[in-house]
């Protein structure tokens, strides 16, 4: 059994309710925030839906967190949803992981030797 609460990796607390991230990856760029909830909210409450967006862009990424505030209908969206089309595109759900923390890209490489020395 799955222990919900807290200490689970894919909850986050806001506004005092714990809520259930969940992935949604290969979505389709003609996906709708209306589109993703309509397909999870057939299973139960949805919080937020937020498309993540290229920053140089502004075009979407092609993938989606969902919220839902109800841990058991969260499991229940995830299995039913994953592999089903949403905007005419099979996609891939599960659980959100958190957030890493990586080291920053770019910036590096140092100079130049520069010629031989005498």
């Amino acid at each position: 059994m799955v222990s919900y609460g807290p200490q689970n990796h894919s909850y986050f607390k806001y506004k005092g309710w714990f809520m259930t991230s969940i992935y949604v990856g290969n979505l389709s760029f003609d996906a709708t925030e209306e589109d993703i909830r309509q397909a999870f909210a057939a299973y139960g409450a949805v919080s937020a839906v937020n498309i993540i967006m290229d920053r140089e862009t502004g075009r979407p990424r092609g993938f989606a967190f969902v919220d839902m505030p109800d841990g058991a209908e969260a499991k229940e969206a995830i299995e039913k949803v994953n592999l089903s089309e949403i905007a005419g595109r099979s996609v891939s759900v599960n659980e959100a992981r958190p957030k890493t923390d990586r080291p920053r890209r770019g910036g590096g490489g140092g100079g130049g030797g520069g010629g031989r020395r005498r």
